[in-house]
């Protein structure tokens, strides 16, 4: 196993939302993983029709991720402060409309 991507859904200031996360072990970091393993989980949302929107929230310093939100079409939001682990961390969320806006 390298790493793990998920799609979940869940409520945000009451209204129903759908998120995606990801982490790559460090050995296998910079190989590409990530990027095709959003893709086919994206690409798996779109034809099932079942998630609508998709949030990813990335903290604002992690490069990889975000670069991964830009290559994929995601769109940015803002940033944003996320509740994590019992920690406040400051992300950047992005969208994305997997029917439309995946390639």
């Amino acid at each position: 196993m390298a790493g793990s991507v998920a799609l979940w859904a869940h409520e945000d200031d009451g209204a129903p939302l759908s998120e995606i996360g990801w982490m790559v072990l460090p050995e296998f970091q910079g190989r590409g993983l990530a990027k095709a393993a959003v893709r086919t989980l994206l690409r798996r949302a779109r034809d099932e029709d079942r998630w609508g929107i998709v949030h990813a929230f990335p903290g604002i310093t992690n490069t990889a991720s975000n670069g991964i939100c830009r290559s994929l079409r995601f769109t940015f939001l803002e940033e944003r402060d996320v509740i994590f682990a019992d920690r406040v961390l400051r992300t950047n969320h992005w969208v994305i409309d997997p029917g439309a806006d995946l390639e």
